[in-house]
């Protein structure tokens, strides 16, 4: 889920900013500070933007920067357990497949694509299921839930699982297409008439 938090902090200004206007410089500073940035609380930092109520400079000895209290808002994304996001394949590995969600990746293990039995056809790249002819690969979009969230100190080394086996999740054509029950329930009373 994306939120937008406003903040207070500080930032330094080199000299070399100093006949630059200073709420782009501020925006250009806490851009490079904290976008792309993990905090725990509120999640993957996406953008900064809206800085307003930039204070007048400080000096202090030794260093001829100056130092500035400002406001500012921010763009995060944070995935809660049981939430429901759409996102797209953008990697397959034997084990499963990784989903783009907001700004961050998750895993859905292979037991937790779908009901079916599916096997991992590394010449298509393609996960495929002999029973079903389903199949998922790079690039499909997809519906899935998060089970667990582990956010760590940087995008890289949090962890986000999936799932797509409750129904009305999964591949979005899976979503739509009648049950296989209830196609043959149809064909039966048709052959009948």
């Amino acid at each position: 889920m994306y939120y937008v938090h406003k903040l207070r902090d500080t930032f330094r200004m080199p000299p070399e900013y100093f006949d630059r206007n200073i709420e782009k410089v501020a925006t250009e500073i806490l851009k490079r500070k904290y976008e792309g940035t993990i905090d725990k609380k509120l999640g993957v930092i996406v953008s900064v933007f809206g800085v307003e109520g930039v204070s007048d400079g400080a000096i202090f000895p030794g260093d001829p920067s100056t130092h500035h209290r400002v406001e500012f808002k921010m763009l995060t994304y944070m995935p809660f357990v049981e939430e429901v996001a759409a996102g797209e394949v953008t990697e397959l590995a034997e084990f499963g497949v990784f989903v783009r969600i907001g700004p961050i990746d998750g895993l859905v293990h292979v037991s937790q694509i779908t009901n079916d039995f599916l096997s991992y056809d590394k010449k298509v790249p393609a996960f495929v299921s002999r029973k079903t002819g389903r199949n998922l690969k790079k690039g499909d979009l997809v519906i899935a839930k998060v089970s667990t969230v582990s956010m760590k100190n940087t995008v890289k080394d949090s962890k986000i699982a999936l799932t797509m086996k409750p129904e009305g999740l999964g591949k979005l054509e899976w979503i739509t297409e009648k049950p296989r029950t209830a196609q043959k329930g149809q064909q039966r009373r048709k052959g009948r008439r």
